[in-house]
């Protein structure tokens, strides 16, 4: 009897049956390792130990179910099929739950989603802007089944009872809760603004009943708000990812209530401190003008103005005479240095040694002045110029 002759195929669907039939659905543990997500949205990763590793695959419909995203060096356990990729004969574990080893998945997604928007710089104290100290409109979004929503107004009705309040209601767990709270921050943004002031916030609670508030597009939607946003999640020891990125984190409703508004009481009380200082202060200022005053008006001066209006004048005369003498000075100077200039300048004119009997010899045009006497010929017509008046002569010989 000849051997069974196998294709791959045929192998492959063999091999796949026995791992389905032997193992089933089981539990591993390892350490992730090569994490990456496909285009599809499938997840891709080996679980590793000491030893060795298997690869996994997490297919997109269980993966979008998952609370948190796996990364790279979390050590987890999940359940999962053994299954084969038949077309590279490759076997590999086809993962329907995984659960952290060492934290919940919870607190993973909570510790993921703050490192991704601290380093975003959601949570710079550079960005929070500072709260207004007498608001008006004051928003309020949170449950109107809570005692929060209770807590708040009354104490808002206490410390200052002519506000206006505007509340947008909204559910602050379970599913669509993270939409409706975005939502509502966007509409009163939008809608209202000239608001000053805005909570956002419910009672306590476990970390998946606060949860909503831990969740990306609440505190994207606090971070693009234009009005100043106080977080009030839960009790003192409750922090949410809405707490980092609001304006201001109180660590109650009720906190945030009197955080938003002074006390009336208080506010008068102050406004009369003021008055009290103001009024003091100008007293103050009236005694040292009143002062002063008097003692203008037993100054001798003030008494007899004459005798300022004459020293005044004693120096205008004083300084007239002291600038009519330097002119005067100063013009003789100058004209002393101009009367030399001019000699200067009349020795340098050409025809000055005609004024002492000297004559200047031209040519017939008068204006080619004769310095050689070989150069001139018989019979030259030549330009004599004195002192006074012009003649002409003509060359009889010349001599060198």
């Amino acid at each position: 009897m000849e051997p069974r002759v196998y294709t791959v195929s045929e192998l492959n669907q063999s091999i796949k049956f026995l791992l389905d039939t032997t193992y089933g659905v089981l539990w591993v543990e390892g350490e992730i390792s090569g994490f990456k997500v496909s285009s599809l949205g499938h997840m891709y990763f080996d679980l590793k130990d000491a030893d060795s590793l298997v690869s996994c695959v997490i297919y997109k419909g269980f993966a979008s179910n998952m609370d948190f995203e796996p990364e790279n060096g979390l050590l987890v356990k999940v359940r999962a099929s053994v299954t084969i990729y038949a077309k590279q004969s490759k076997y590999q574990l086809s993962v329907k739950e995984l659960i952290p080893m060492k934290m919940g998945p919870l607190q993973i997604a909570f510790e993921q989603l703050k490192k991704k928007l601290e380093a975003e710089g959601l949570f710079s104290s550079a960005r929070k802007r500072p709260l207004p100290k007498l608001p008006q409109k004051i928003g309020i979004v949170t449950s109107m089944q809570g005692a929060a929503i209770r807590d708040i107004l009354s104490i808002l009705k206490r410390r200052y009872a002519n506000l206006h309040i505007i509340i947008v209601p909204v559910k602050v767990q379970g599913p669509g809760a993270k939409d409706e709270i975005a939502g509502a921050i966007k509409t009163l943004n939008v809608n209202f603004k000239d608001m000053d002031v805005l909570l956002v916030g419910r009672g306590g609670g476990s970390m998946e009943d606060l949860w909503a508030f831990n969740e990306e597009i609440v505190a994207r939607a606090i971070a693009g708000s234009r009005i100043p946003v106080i977080s009030c999640v839960g009790h003192e020891t409750d922090f949410t990812i809405a707490d980092f990125v609001a304006d201001l984190r109180a660590p109650t409703p009720s906190a945030a209530a009197e955080l938003v508004v002074q006390n009336k009481e208080e506010l008068v009380r102050h406004i009369r401190q003021l008055n009290t200082r103001l009024v003091q202060s100008l007293r103050i200022f009236y005694e040292h003008l009143k002062g002063r005053f008097t003692g203008l008006a037993d100054s001798r001066m003030f008494r007899n103005p004459e005798l300022m209006l004459e020293a005044r004048l004693r120096r205008v005369d004083e300084a007239s005479e002291a600038l009519f003498s330097g002119a005067e000075r100063r013009i003789r100077l100058f004209d002393d240095k101009l009367r030399l200039a001019g000699a200067k300048l009349g020795a340098l004119n050409p025809e000055f040694p005609l004024t002492k009997g000297y004559a200047i010899v031209t040519l017939a045009d008068g204006k080619t002045v004769v310095k050689d006497a070989g150069a001139l010929k018989r019979g030259q017509v030549l330009s004599i110029k004195f002192k006074k008046g012009l003649a002409e002569t003509e060359v009889v010989r010349t001599e060198e």
